[in-house]
């Protein structure tokens, strides 16, 4: 076993990790989610849009609602006339001023227009059902992708810590072959060996260094706050073994946005081909409007003259030849549905098929889980008699650098198959539309 002064190391190494860890803001899972969908600019793009298509539902918009409009028209005229009577008398007057107002309100309301406008407002409904879909899969999308952030975090940071525990053995062993080499039982060579190791273990360890903060950019970045806040995460990944291919498939077939959004498109494509229809019917209009008008002239029969009253009435149009454009609009509107079925049966035999693909290395990884935390258990056996005979000179360096390697590999391996079991969870979590946020 490790002797006393490797586990006192350890230790020291193990309280300055949890001492840097408390001066960090702990990064839970939930927090980074709720952080990306109060922060992440795609969201909220995607949340004004669903706001636009909500105000546009209105019965006003579909043309249900009557337009008032209020006129005022002002003509003013200064001109040099001349007028000649029936009796043969002519009247002229230079700079002769003219002047006529007109003011009032109007009201035009069509009553009817073959249902266009019943077929315009369920249209606008479906309209903020797809943006309510598309708003769910950025959604769904940008959680993902700070699902896949966060666990890279957690696995890298597990790794450091198999690398720093790793350099902890090699400073003991490189402390041990100087005291072996000062007592003449080592030569130089064993030395240099061992200090080269260690370098090269340093240098490992700021490559991951490295990468860990690259990765920590990428979150803040998914977050859209500072790149530079400083923070750690969980040091565990724990993966759903629970999943099954059918439960999934029934909710991906019920809630996945890009299904559902082909599903509403359908729609929007059929109501599209009712408003074409409509236009086969007559349109009705009703209008009506209350006016004052008032005149002035210099020269005439009439120098002054005023009127006010109501108007009404009605106007009624059918369109009785277009150059066959409605045939040709509505064959445009049918092939346009049927285009819209022939999606919805490839996004779904696609669907599947991402499903069964994902499924199948969803269970490989929870298998490599498994193979590779047994092998994790067997390094670190190995390695722990390996140091033990090392200590008492009964085997090589080369044979103890070998077993000190295989620990860190397993141990990385091992991290790195937890994250990839994880990765295939989210996909199949984001696929069935079910990922939660």
């Amino acid at each position: 076993m490790i002797n006393t002064k490797i586990l006192f190391r350890s230790l020291i190494l193990l309280l300055f990790f949890v001492a840097k860890t408390n001066a960090q803001e702990v990064l839970t899972l939930e927090d980074a989610v709720k952080i990306a969908l109060e922060n992440n600019y795609e969201i909220k793009i995607a949340s004004n849009n669903l706001l636009i298509n909500k105000t546009n539902v209105t019965t006003g918009n579909a043309g249900m609602l009557p337009k008032a409009t209020a006129t005022i028209v002002d003509n003013n005229a200064i001109q040099n006339l001349s007028q000649t009577r029936t009796d043969g008398t002519v009247n002229t007057l230079n700079n002769a001023k003219s002047n006529s107002l007109n003011y009032g309100v109007g009201l035009d309301w069509t009553i009817f227009d073959g249902f266009k406008m019943f077929a315009k407002l369920e249209q606008l409904k479906e309209l903020q059902k797809l943006s309510e879909a598309q708003l769910k899969l950025t959604i769904i999308t940008k959680i993902s992708d700070v699902h896949a952030a966060y666990f890279d975090l957690v696995q890298q940071q597990q790794q450091l810590v198999a690398l720093d525990s790793t350099i902890v053995i090699s400073n003991q062993r490189l402390t041990l072959a100087q005291n072996r080499f000062s007592i003449g039982k080592a030569s130089k060579l064993e030395v240099l060996n061992a200090q080269v190791d260690l370098n090269t273990d340093r240098v490992t360890v700021l490559r991951q260094k490295e990468l860990y903060a690259n990765t920590k950019i990428l979150l803040n970045q998914i977050l859209a706050r500072d790149a530079k806040t400083n923070f750690i995460v969980v040091d565990s990944i724990i993966v759903d073994s629970q999943l099954l291919l059918p439960e999934l498939t029934a909710l991906a077939e019920k809630q996945n946005p890009q299904l559902e959004s082909q599903i509403i498109n359908k729609r929007v494509s059929e109501l599209q081909l009712k408003q074409i229809k409509a236009t086969r019917y007559p349109t009705v209009k009703v209008n009506s409007g209350y006016n004052f008008a008032e005149s002035q002239s210099s020269l005439g029969f009439t120098t002054q003259s005023s009127a006010r009253g109501l108007n009404y009435g009605f106007s009624a149009s059918l369109n009785l030849f277009d150059g066959f454009a409605q045939n040709r609009n509505e064959k445009i509107a049918k092939i346009q549905i049927e285009n819209s079925k022939m999606i919805i049966d490839q996004q779904t035999l696609s669907l599947n098929s991402a499903l069964a693909t994902s499924y199948q290395t969803y269970l490989t990884n929870l298998e490599l889980i498994a193979l590779e935390e047994k092998n994790a258990a067997i390094a670190k056996q190995n390695l722990n008699i390996t140091l033990d005979k090392f200590r008492i000179g009964t085997i090589t360096t080369l044979e103890f650098r070998t077993a000190q390697l295989n620990y860190v590999n397993a141990k990385v391996r091992y991290s790195n198959a937890q994250f990839q079991a994880k990765l295939s969870e989210i996909a199949l979590k984001e696929l069935a539309g079910s990922l939660s946020f």
